[in-house]
């Protein structure tokens, strides 16, 4: 399963502030067997556990044994190797922080120790109902106590002592506010079992934590909550018992917790003229060149448009498209005239209801689809009103790609908003520390500043360019080189950088990396961002692909979309 805000305004507003105090851990040195829970932060302070399954894959990627007993050295762990629908997702172990990819907002983690007698040690934990129409997993003390008082066959459990001003109501699975009798619906789930926690504390890397703009930026939008209400049919809505795994699985595969996709910013109408090119200096001239035409892998990518003396130089362009929008939401959706007993997830009105959309006054109506157009995604099967999706997409990129709202599954091909640049790319005789047995690959990126366009946060105003051109490494292996022809694709696509505000300086209106990290340290690791990392290239696929960049984008055109 994958994570969720702990957003919770009717939680928070009984209590005094926000609590971090470490959960209640025994001693390492108590006799009795304890399990590892890792939790997350939300807003208000809270501490929200993760999956079992999740923490088990954290635990093993930290024990020796999870490294071929060579001990743990990576500093960073990719959630979505062991949860798909956490793909955004990665913790740096050095700073305990988690950070999501597509966002570059980051949130406290924690280990903490709870005997395996307790309610968690069998994987049960208590959830509410939350106003978006999802479920927020309590506390894990409060979880714990909740099912203690379930256990002993109690008729309700007093959430006072843990700062709530709640009862719980554990006939009719009901959470009731003591002052208001505000009632919202509690449910009690079974999932994969927490892992057992080794003797010590595990073997947490001592790297250096990561610095880079994604990781140092504290905004408040992190995990959110997915609006799909695919998690509760209205079967499972009336029956608040004990799920199991499998039929969590069956209705719908990234249910409780599936983070919510950012909506992109709205472009309009964009011309995009020919890239800059600046001029290369003497030390990039004097590098070896380095052929993008193919990999050693065989993989090939599209044709560089600019070859330089001693460089390769990848133009990125904006894939705009000619279709209608409309044609766009036919192309990757399909009507269905059975229509579901559920809840669209844009909306959040019933589907057998209008659509709460309507064309605005500069766009025009479509009559293909109407408000009671009811379509599902071709894949992925979400369904959801067309019109509703029509609007998201006039309120996007408009660049003939869709994202899924629920699972974010990509239609077509996803571009950003990065500003016009140039990507060069060398060859350098010098292994990589952790990387002896191959030469260097060095990208250097240069983006000059200039005006911002309508896809940008403040149209017609200047960016700024700090810290340009910048100076990443890749090894020169058959990964290595997958990874520079996925990363080409991505740069073509303008999707390596943004226009935003800057979580080192401060500095608004500026260029700042996108959510796909880059090695920036040759023969150092100072910054967090250097060699060895025997993860990196897994993770920075892993990058690449929840941003739609994928092998299949490698092979030859002509094949199907």
């Amino acid at each position: 399963m994958a994570i969720v805000s702990g957003s919770c305004s009717r939680v928070s507003s009984s209590r005094n502030g926000p609590s971090v105090s470490a959960a209640p851990s025994p001693s390492v040195g108590q006799s009795q067997p304890m399990i590892a829970v890792w939790e997350w932060q939300d807003d208000q302070g809270f501490w929200r556990p993760y999956s079992g399954q999740v923490c088990s894959h954290i635990e093993r990627s930290l024990s020796p044994r999870g490294h071929r007993g060579a001990g743990p050295s990576s500093t960073s762990v990719c959630l979505g190797q062991s949860d798909p629908s956490l793909s955004p997702y990665l913790i740096d172990i050095p700073s305990l922080k988690q950070f999501r990819q597509d966002t570059g907002t980051t949130r406290s983690v924690r280990r903490s120790l709870f005997p395996q007698s307790s309610g968690l040690g069998s994987g049960v934990y208590w959830e509410w109902a939350n106003d978006e129409g999802g479920w927020t997993p309590y506390e894990t003390r409060t979880s714990i106590l909740l099912e203690h008082s379930y256990q002993a066959r109690q008729g309700t459990a007093d959430l006072g002592p843990h700062g709530y001003n709640y009862i719980v109501d554990l006939t009719s699975f009901a959470q009731v506010n003591k002052s208001t009798g505000f009632r919202r619906q509690v449910r009690r789930l079974g999932n994969s079992p927490f892992p057992l926690a080794s003797p010590g504390p595990p073997a947490v890397p001592l790297g250096p934590a990561c610095s880079c703009q994604q990781c140092l930026s504290h905004s408040s939008t992190g995990p959110m909550p997915s609006r799909s209400r695919h998690s509760f049919s209205s079967g499972s809505l009336n029956r608040p018992g004990l799920q199991g795994p499998g039929r969590a699985a069956a209705t719908h595969p990234t249910s409780v917790y599936s983070p919510y996709p950012r909506r992109p910013h709205s472009v309009g109408g964009i011309s995009w003229g020919s890239p800059w090119l600046p001029p290369p200096s003497a030390s990039q001239i004097s590098a070896s060149h380095l052929s993008g035409s193919a990999s050693a892998n065989g993989l090939s990518v599209p044709s560089i448009p600019v070859q330089l003396s001693g460089s390769t130089s990848v133009s990125s362009a904006l894939a705009a498209s000619a279709q209608k929008p409309e044609e766009v939401i036919q192309r990757y959706m399909e009507a269905v005239s059975a229509v579901p007993d559920e809840d669209c997830i844009i909306c959040m009105d019933q589907l057998a209801n209008p659509s709460g959309y309507e064309a605005g006054p500069s766009e025009e109506s479509s009559p293909s689809i109407g408000p009671s157009s009811v379509g599902k995604f071709v894949r992925c099967g979400h369904t959801l009103h067309m019109l509703c999706m029509l609007a998201m997409y006039n309120n996007g990129t408009k660049d003939g790609s869709l994202q899924c709202p629920s699972c974010k599954t990509i239609y077509g091909e996803k571009t950003g908003t990065q500003p016009k640049g140039k990507m060069e790319i060398y060859s350098i005789a010098q292994s990589l520390p952790g990387h002896p047995d191959c030469g260097t690959i060095q990208i250097i990126y240069s983006i000059p500043p200039g005006v911002q366009g309508p896809e940008h946060p403040n149209p017609g105003q200047l960016f700024t360019c700090r810290g340009f051109p910048r100076f990443c490494f890749l090894p020169d292996s058959d990964k290595g080189r997958k990874v520079l022809e996925l990363l080409k694709v991505a740069w073509m696509r303008r999707l390596i950088f943004t226009v935003g505000t800057s979580s080192t300086t401060g500095e608004p209106d500026t260029v700042v990396w996108n959510g796909i990290h880059h090695k920036t340290e040759m023969m150092s690791n100072l910054s967090g961002h250097g060699y060895p990392d025997p993860n990196y290239l897994d993770n920075v696929l892993s990058e690449l692909a929840s941003q739609g960049v994928t092998e299949d984008c490698l092979k030859p055109a002509g094949g199907s979309s």
